[in-house]
């Protein structure tokens, strides 16, 4: 089977900027989003989420995980993620941004797809009717086998529409408080009609015995230049119950980012290239009022854990990074056709044919599962081919509990 490596993706591919952005400054210019997702919705203030797996110190750790060198995949604070979001000061998005068209811009986009295959179609059959007519019948195609779809599902469209969501999936190195605060700055400043405050932790942390334990929000509200947004915010510290942080987090919190587009989705594809000149704080100078404390981890599970309802980094991957709360893993590969793989396996054994939507966008093409499984887990896998490397990005949601019949309170996949 026939692998494509990423320096033969194109000239531009092997050129664009391995973070997708380009400019690195203070102001970047256009914003970046991504495939339906299962929708993420986070409760202000924390429930009582799924207990974190243990530890499992008797499975083999994959070879190609023994090393745990993650600077070559990750990217630096001021890197851009939408709308003017950036990685703030003290945190390292580890991996690619994962963006994909949401279910509500799939919807929209689907007569003129549809419009567009009819026609394809028609066109074709009128070339076999011409050509058998002719006494020289065209014969069918012959597939050629692929890693995974590497054509946009809108190709057939003028101009494909972006995606409208994007995840960053961050570790945080420097202060957890500090950088807490720096993101909710950026919310506040970014969505200012949200009611964000900056000054107390509390507001977002839950805590015992004023140890932090998840930290979680959701805020809504329009940007300067007029776009309606939903963000997302998630930190997980590690399981204070075990001292024991997830697998590749090297000690620190995890952090997640979603920003969604929730205006009108055509609306939103039009007028783009100044939804990201916004500058944004690069922290809060004012303490914080909160008096919580971020408990220290004692170690990582290791890198063979059992992570997101049984799944296990496979063979000849390398886990980047992982979380409880949510629940989500990165990985790399040397092989396109390996991350590919991975992507497609998980995503097939929540649904066997989990909706497919791919995305050319730039410097990597992004090919997004979305499962939903028959007792409502809810699924999302990506697979990233880009000029930095291979990637899956996988996502899991339990379904919703008997007792309250809504799902556990971490970002769900939409």
């Amino acid at each position: 089977m026939k692998v494509v490596k990423p320096q033969n993706i194109g000239r531009r591919l092997a050129q664009a900027p391995a973070n997708g952005e380009g400019d690195m400054g203070r102001r970047v210019t256009g914003a970046v989003i991504v495939v339906p997702v299962l929708a993420v919705t986070l409760l202000t203030g924390c429930g009582a989420g799924t207990p974190a797996p243990q530890p499992d110190r008797t499975a083999p750790t994959p070879s190609a995980s023994a090393s745990n060198d993650l600077s070559a995949d990750e990217s630096g604070p001021d890197s851009p993620i939408a709308y003017g979001f950036r990685v703030p000061r003290g945190a390292s998005q580890v991996g690619p941004l994962v963006r994909y068209r949401s279910a509500r811009l799939l919807h929209a986009y689907q007569p003129e797809l549809d419009a567009a295959q009819a026609a394809r179609d028609a066109d074709r059959q009128r070339r076999r009717d011409e050509a058998e007519a002719r006494g020289t019948p065209i014969p069918p195609p012959t597939p050629t086998p692929t890693a995974a779809p590497t054509s946009d599902t809108f190709r057939l469209l003028r101009n494909p529409p972006k995606p409208d969501v994007t995840v960053s999936l961050m570790r945080i190195n420097g202060s957890p408080t500090n950088v807490v605060r720096a993101m909710l700055a950026q919310i506040d400043v970014i969505l200012p009609k949200a009611g964000i405050v900056r000054s107390d932790i509390s507001r977002y942390c839950k805590s015992t015995d004023r140890r932090i334990t998840s930290c979680r929000l959701t805020a809504r509200g329009t940007t300067p230049n007029g776009r309606k947004l939903s963000v997302t915010l998630a930190v997980d510290p590690g399981d204070l119950a075990t001292r024991t942080s997830p697998p590749a987090a090297n000690l620190n919190p995890i952090m997640y980012l979603r920003v969604v587009y929730i205006g009108d989705p055509r609306a939103g594809q039009t007028n783009r290239r100044h939804d990201s000149d916004i500058d944004v704080p690069p922290g809060v100078l004012k303490p914080d009022t909160s008096d919580l404390i971020w408990p220290r981890m004692d170690l990582d599970a290791r890198l063979s854990s059992r992570l997101l309802n049984g799944w296990r980094a496979p063979l000849g991957s390398k886990l980047l990074l992982s979380a409880y709360h949510p629940s989500f893993v990165v990985v790399s590969t040397a092989k396109a056709l390996d991350a590919s793989s991975i992507a497609e396996k998980f995503a097939k054994g929540i649904q066997e044919e989990p909706r497919v939507d791919v995305v050319e966008d730039l410097n990597e093409v992004t090919t997004t599962y979305t499962a939903v499984g028959p007792n409502g887990d809810r699924g999302l896998a990506s697979y990233v081919l880009s000029a930095r490397g291979y990637y899956a990005v996988l996502f899991w949601l339990p379904a919703p509990t008997p007792a309250t019949g809504q799902p556990t309170p971490v970002p769900t996949v939409n």
